[in-house]
């Protein structure tokens, strides 16, 4: 049974009077055992209470009045929250970060960082050459290397480079095929130190791509960190589809097979060990690149076709750092004490630019073992104080705290001081002290090393109540960006002080915004609705060698079109509300937008997955429904069906109840009743990056999704005809 707030806050006066004075006292002595030093004897105390029900959620009002009266001094935004985006001067509809007093979009915030190489020095400079880059074994403790010798390592690297014969410039294209390493870094440095370029190959990327990729930025020589991936390279070059491919270098234990292998087709296979070495035998001095030059060649999993290789200078990526230093300085500027776990792809530029931030102020990286079942004990063993999250991460956080919740008590208890919390959030009050922290979060807060003070999370839409009870529970700086890499990473970030959920932040400081038009959507920009563009320092140099493709998302002014809809927010915040890319029409001449529909779809509580579907030919839309495994049991019990995971997908009586409650929650947020689903199948196959029905960064791939139920979309359409 649930208990309203009003019975925790019940009033002395309405207790008898020795009920009362029995409650003042337990109070007062309650007070005395908080303000000793430790929490065990508060909890002793807590033992003692008497279970008399008005008695008990007396001293309970107690601790919540002495949690109110202590409770620290809010930090607020920096401006007002009506003006969290300021419209920029000389632009029509443009809006600029408040945290600037120029409408001109910050380039740098350090004078002596314009390139990523300066980066490193200055990390190198302020740690006093301390703690740099980390690995572990399993049940064993992180290692440490320090600055200086990540340092000497990366010229070692470059010099090898130079003396294999590749240039210090600019066009000189290096792969990097490997999972996040310390290796990563070094190389990456190696490339910087001789103005080369970094390409990143996606460690989940299928031979086709790999071979494009290889084939479009004429990369002769690739990293690797696993002989698995060196064999991956030589299958291709051994069938003719990669001639340009002369040097493979592995990290691992190195493979003496491959060698002949690589002879065979013409291609050296050598060992990090063997290469740093080179390098050191033929040292050069560093060939230092200028803030214009291109850094890396980032190329993007598209949904369709190839991937496109975004240009991303030294300048974008400094822009876009400088721009997070600045919009979080207030709050949790970034010392030589922090720790970051490193575990989201450096493939991606989101990671990259975090990273960044961390080497610049002479921090420490420490990099999982490889194994993401295993990141929780990383986690507990690194104690980091920095940790990027993705939405699914947070999601799965979310599910499993609530699903130890596994009483009706403690399911109270849970949100009962989630929601105290979250009071202190619209305050601007963030926290991991309170007393329902050391009562209730701090099992949380320790799963993830116990000293976390900032998160930050991207890459695809967090649900509100998500994000709210984590930023609750979890006690720290808690910022939701959005971007793309055609903007190096972030264009938009929260600002501290205002831990609203909802909206992805205001503008950055490197960047302006804006909205237009979307007529065929009915967005229009003097509404504040339309697609999302952006203009900086940021912004890219084009996708490589596709100026077609250039042309589709880079305007002659400057402006990249992101395909996003996005609305401006009464406080000036940016809200994600649709997907222009993707749309269709029906039959009947409606566009849909089949993303947005999933999106809310997705709040139906037995949905994991969906793909939402339409046709030109059709007067209606289906679906493809993926039930949550952990889910779908306990919630057809409440329908009154039974059975296995895979013989509840099946249950045709199942389908429905899903299929009523996914319109039910669609009319509850506005979907007009063409964007509803008249059919559904359901299947239990996951989509997945493995199965080829989502990229690398978790989107789905609809063409393919499209040909994989082929079948199942025919007959729902051929079943469900009017």
């Amino acid at each position: 049974m649930f208990i309203s707030e009003r019975d925790l806050n019940v009033s002395v006066e309405e207790l008898p009077e020795k009920q009362e004075q029995e409650t003042t006292m337990q109070a007062q002595e309650l007070f005395k055992h908080l303000r000793m030093p430790e929490l065990g004897d508060v909890r002793q105390y807590m033992r003692t209470l008497p279970t008399n029900t008005l008695m008990g959620f007396g001293a309970f009002a107690a601790l919540t009045t002495y949690w109110y009266a202590t409770r620290p001094k809010a930090l607020k935004p920096p401006c007002d929250l009506a003006m969290q985006s300021v419209e920029a001067a000389g632009e029509e509809r443009a809006r600029r970060s408040p945290l600037l007093d120029s409408d001109e979009p910050m380039e740098f915030y350090y004078d002596d960082v314009r390139t990523v190489y300066d980066v490193f020095q200055r990390g190198m400079h302020v740690s006093n050459n301390g703690p740099c880059l980390g690995v572990r074994k399993p049940h064993q403790p992180y290692e440490w290397i320090s600055y200086k010798e990540a340092a000497d390592r990366a010229e070692c690297v470059g010099s090898a480079l130079l003396h294999k014969g590749f240039k210090p410039s600019p066009d000189q294209f290096i792969g990097i095929f490997s999972q996040n390493r310390p290796e990563w870094v070094i190389i990456e440095q190696g490339c910087y130190t001789y103005s080369m370029v970094a390409v990143p190959l996606y460690d989940t990327l299928g031979p086709d791509a790999i071979t494009y990729i290889v084939n479009k930025a004429d990369i002769a020589l690739v990293f690797c960190d696993k002989p698995e991936k060196a064999k991956l390279l030589l299958d291709s070059t051994e069938k003719g589809e990669m001639s340009i491919l002369k040097t493979i270098v592995i990290m691992d234990t190195f493979d003496s097979d491959l060698v002949p292998c690589g002879k065979k087709c013409g291609v050296e296979i050598i060992s990090m060990k063997e290469f740093e070495a080179l390098g050191r035998a033929y040292r050069h001095k560093p060939v230092l690149p200028k803030p214009e030059d291109l850094a890396v060649v980032c190329f993007t999993s598209g949904t369709t076709g190839n991937p496109k290789g975004a240009k991303i200078t030294h300048r974008n990526i400094i822009s876009n750092m400088s721009a997070f230093v600045k919009a979080t300085e207030r709050a949790v500027f970034p010392c030589t004490e922090d720790t970051l776990i490193s575990f989201l792809p450096l493939a991606h530029m989101f990671e990259r630019v975090v990273e960044c931030v961390i080497l610049c102020h002479g921090a420490r990286i420490g990099f999982f073992q490889g194994d993401i079942r295993l990141l929780m004990d990383d986690l507990k063993t690194l104690q980091p104080t920095v940790f990027p999250v993705v939405p699914r991460l947070l999601n799965r956080m979310f599910d499993k705290i609530f699903g130890q919740a596994n009483t009706s008590f403690k399911r109270w208890l849970l949100d009962f001081a989630s929601k105290r919390k979250e009071a202190e959030l619209r305050s601007g009050i963030i926290r991991n002290n309170s007393l329902w922290d050391k009562m209730i979060f701090r099992k949380i807060q320790a799963s993830l090393g116990g000293k976390v003070r900032l998160m930050i999370t991207g890459a695809a839409p967090v649900s509100a109540n998500v994000l709210t009870f984590l930023r609750a529970a979890l006690g720290c700086q808690f910022y939701e960006g959005y971007g793309q890499t055609e903007c190096t990473a972030g264009c938009s970030l929260t600002i501290p002080g205002d831990w609203t959920a909802g909206h992805v932040g205001a503008p950055m400081p490197c960047n302006l915004i804006k909205l237009v038009d979307v007529e065929e959507m009915n967005y229009f920009a003097a509404k504040g609705e339309g697609e999302i563009c952006i203009k900086g320092p940021n912004v890219f140099q084009g996708y490589l060698k596709d100026a077609e493709k250039t042309e589709e998302v880079l305007d002659k002014d400057g402006w990249v079109h992101t395909g996003d809809i996005g609305k401006w927010l009464p406080n000036g915040t940016l809200k994600i509300i649709d997907r222009k890319k993707n749309i269709f029409k029906l039959a009947q001449g409606e566009y849909i937008a089949p993303e947005k529909i999933e999106n809310i779809y997705m709040r139906s509580e037995p949905v994991a997955q969906i793909f939402v579907h339409g046709e030109s030919l059709q007067a209606f839309l289906i679906a493809i429904v993926v039930p949550d495994p952990e889910v779908l049991p306990g919630w057809a019990k409440k329908k009154g069906l039974g059975g296995s995971y895979e013989e509840l997908c099946k249950n045709k009586d199942l389908k429905k109840c899903i299929l009523e409650d996914l319109l039910k929650v669609g009319k509850e947020f506005g979907l007009k009743s063409f964007e509803q689903v008249r059919a559904i199948a359901l299947q239990p196959e996951m989509f997945s990056i493995e199965n080829g029905l989502l990229t690398p960064t978790l989107k789905a791939k609809r063409p393919e999704l499209r040909k994989y139920f082929n079948s199942e979309i025919e007959e729902l359409y051929a079943n469900n005809q009017m």
